[in-house]
């Protein structure tokens, strides 16, 4: 993922990212004792002499000379310019593609190769550790853990590394590559440097993540067959340009869907007009045509035209279009309303590192989990830089199915693990997905066929007024003080067939973050013979009607709460508010109280929502206290949520059962990072996921932990869900829980007008204001 300062933005909001250079021992001497002896004879401390050693500089330009101490010490050619945590760019994509492609047996692998995902192979948490103490700033030597003598700073960071999920679609194998990246790439050397191979390993009986290439070339596969033609005229139809075919990864329901085979199962919709792009082709669905197709070969394996239901009648106003397409309009008699502020955003981004109010965190992108959030952190006074979390994102998606008749049971897509949420984002545009200041950035992936593609303007950054943060008026003298709320808001939305997601964190000044998705866009329907109704679904239009279904999501957050890299002194305690039981105690009968308990394994760990004894769980830091002398910690508050509506025996959950919890704890282990497996696309799941890695029931009293918080929705549409459904909103929130000795809201300024905000110009003002210009 790269940047794009300027990109759609009223004037630039960051500034170039500088690179630190590092100057190194020469003849096999660490840093660390040239540090420490350099301050002895120059008679400087030691936070000095790092400062001294490593200087950022403008990466454009060559280091500066400068008289080295009596040790000699020498400068590197280069500065170190990506953060380990950085996204690759697109000519580190390109120089690991190359690699492994050169890499290729012979001309028939090479050509064979099909690339399914290139990202980064995230560092050990020192390597992190190590690089925002010294290598970029703002420095942080207190990161890493006092050692006897002072930490030994090496003269570079490691080589980045790619890992890359090649598909061969000659052997239909699926291999994992990693790739050593150096320095300077492909792009600056003539092309001759292709990196490393570092090891290339044959994963057996998987299917990878299928591809936009595969469903286009899926689509045309189907409609040129004859029999699906006959089939489709059959229904009226003899223009294959209006056919519509969605492939659907086939899940995994017997053995016929072994992963032997690459197999998809696509659903058939049907346009009324080719030449109107703005029609809605999910407003007719075909039923009763069943298809199956070899995604290796790219044939049709399957066909069976098993019943004959007619396309639902066509909408005389193109199948539901919006506005004048309706014979309405839009709404006229709103008034333009822009968020302004004149004086820049509040935040400060320097490459992805990020810096609002005393939050601070890197961003990331990969094409399946889509955004990612690094080394969150709050400066808190004179208690420094306090870590919160070391990575958090939505590592995957659910979308079972609630109707038992074809096609609709097989409905169960793992959007990430399938398909992939990062590589179905839209280029977001300003005034439309955000608004306000916007800072912007871009996402680089690899095609089917090795090339590297942008989605520009992907991840948005800005800055939302959120209401009242805090008010109180004191009834004796009349006086009141309002402190409003303002939040920082990193986000993006993609698209998967016919759903839009969008996924969001939020930051707040009093501590708080919030995680929310967004789901809009169109439901999947099916047809209906002529007087028919289904008790699973609702009926939103003549021969058309909407199953009932389910959207769940898994959170997966690597906390740190208050534990530098190297330190695993974390636990998670479940709240529950009992009830006191009648006697002495509670003689009035009014008396409840809050009850907590340590999870102590991951077994016990295995917890569900439970509203009625307001059930939420504390991460604390078993060594830290706050000033009554407490464990400090952060609170995970769910929000609405709900379990599976499925039998135990239903197929999808031998794939998902990580869904039939809500909240799952292990600690951290650098392989664990997708509940369903890496491929859970045709996977039987044997042995792997996060059901199966708890069963070694790992202690969790005090441990580097990760959270995997499920939460999810039971959509019952509505008939006002068609043809547009509106947003719904579903989340949950990470608060600040005894972490704070007091509210970091009291450093909130009190909120003043509109005149006061001219008069004083602080702090940078959100205005909202009726404009003349439209956007």
């Amino acid at each position: 993922m790269a940047t794009a300062a300027e990109k759609a933005t009223p004037a630039p909001c960051c500034s170039s990212p500088s690179a630190a250079v590092v100057k190194t021992v020469g003849l096999g001497k660490d840093v660390a004792g040239v540090v420490r002896e350099w301050s002895v004879e120059n008679g400087r401390s030691a936070s000095s002499a790092v400062t001294a050693i490593i200087d950022p500089v403008d990466d454009l330009q060559e280091p500066p000379p400068a008289k080295p101490p009596a040790k000699a010490i020498q400068m590197m050619t280069r500065a170190q310019s990506s953060h380990p945590l950085d996204p690759l760019s697109a000519a580190e994509i390109a120089v690991a593609v190359a690699t492994v492609r050169a890499a290729g047996a012979t001309p028939e692998v090479r050509d064979s190769m099909r690339f399914i995902e290139v990202v980064l192979l995230e560092p050990d948490k020192h390597v992190v550790a190590l690089a925002d103490a010294y290598f970029f700033p703002p420095f942080q030597p207190s990161l890493l853990s006092k050692t006897k003598g002072g930490p030994i700073i090496p003269s570079k960071l490691p080589p980045r590394q790619a890992r890359l999920v090649v598909y061969n679609k000659r052997s239909n194998e699926t291999s994992v590559w990693i790739v050593e990246l150096s320095e300077v790439h492909a792009t600056t050397r003539g092309g001759h440097h292709r990196g490393k191979v570092v090891s290339s390993v044959v994963v057996p009986d998987v299917q990878p993540p299928m591809d936009a290439a595969e469903y286009a070339e899926c689509e045309a596969v189907v409609k040129d067959f004859p029999p699906f033609i006959e089939a489709m005229k059959k229904r009226g139809i003899d223009d294959m340009d209006l056919v519509m075919v969605d492939p659907w990864c086939v899940g995994y329901h017997s053995e016929a869907d072994a992963p032997s085979r690459r197999l998809a199962k696509p659903l058939i919709f049907c346009r009324t007009e080719s030449d109107c792009p703005m029609e809605n082709g999910y407003a007719r669905p075909v039923e009763g045509i069943h298809v199956l197709v070899d995604m290796q070969n790219m044939v049709v394996i399957e066909f069976e035209d098993r019943k004959l239901v007619p396309l639902p009648p066509a909408d005389p106003l193109r199948n539901y279009t919006r506005g004048q397409t309706r014979g309405g309009v839009d709404r006229s008699d709103v008034k333009p309303l822009h968020i302004i502020q004149p004086e820049g955003p509040s935040f400060r981004v320097n490459g992805n590192f990020v810096e609002w109010q005393k939050w601070n965190f890197r961003i990331g992108f990969t094409p399946r989990e889509g955004l990612i959030i690094y080394s969150v952190a709050y400066v808190d006074g004179n208690r420094g830089r306090r870590p919160v979390a070391h990575r958090l994102s939505f590592v995957e998606m659910v979308v079972p199915y609630g109707d038992p008749n074809e096609p609709h049971y097989r409905k169960n897509a793992f959007d990430a693990g399938e398909d992939g949420l990062g590589k179905n984002a839209h280029s977001l545009k300003r005034g439309c997905d955000c608004l306000g200041y916007i800072k912007y950035f871009d996402a680089h992936f690899t095609n089917f066929t090795g090339g590297v593609e942008t989605i520009e303007n992907c991840v948005c950054l800005h800055e939302e007024d959120h209401g009242i943060l805090w008010k109180h008026q004191d009834w004796r003298t009349g006086l009141a003080e309002v402190r409003r709320s303002r939040r920082l808001t990193v986000s993006f939305i993609c698209t998967v067939a016919n759903y839009e997601y969008g996924f969001f964190w939020h930051f707040y000044q009093d501590g708080k973050i919030e995680a929310e998705v967004k789901l809009t866009g169109i439901l999947s329907l099916g047809a209906l013979q002529q007087g028919e109704s289904r008790k699973y679904g609702t009926t939103i239009a003549p021969g058309l009607y909407a199953p009932v279904h389910q959207h769940f999501f898994v959170a997966r957050m690597d906390l740190s709460v208050d534990c530098k890299p190297a330190e695993t002194f974390n636990q998670v305690v479940e709240v529950n508010v009992r009830v006191e039981d009648p006697g002495e105690k509670n003689i009035h009968n009014n008396a409840f109280y809050a009850e907590e308990k340590v999870l102590r394994s991951e077994l016990q760990a295995m917890r569900d929502c439970n509203p009625s004894t307001a059930r939420h769980w504390i991460i604390r830091n078993t060594r830290t206290v706050n000033r009554t002398g407490q464990l400090t910690g952060y609170k995970l508050m769910p929000g609405s949520n709900c379990l599976p509506l499925a039998g135990p025996e239903a197929k999808f959950l031998r794939r998902a059962a990580f869904l039939k919890h809500n909240l799952w704890v292990t600690p951290y282990k650098r392989d664990e990072m997708y509940p369903g497996g890496e491929f859970p696309n045709q996977n039987p799941r044997v042995h792997e996921g996060l059901a199966t890695w708890v069963k070694q029931d790992r202690p969790l009293e005090e441990s580097d932990v990760v959270l995997w918080y499920i939460f999810g929705v039971t959509h019952i549409p509505r008939l006002e869900d068609w043809p547009v459904m509106p947003v719904e909103r579903i989340g949950f929130m990470l608060m600040p829980h005894g972490f704070f000795n007091c509210s970091p809201a009291v450093d909130v300024p009190p909120s003043t007008t509109e005149t006061d905000l001219k008069e004083n110009g602080s702090p940078k003002p959100i205005q909202a204001a009726g404009l003349l210009a439209k956007l």
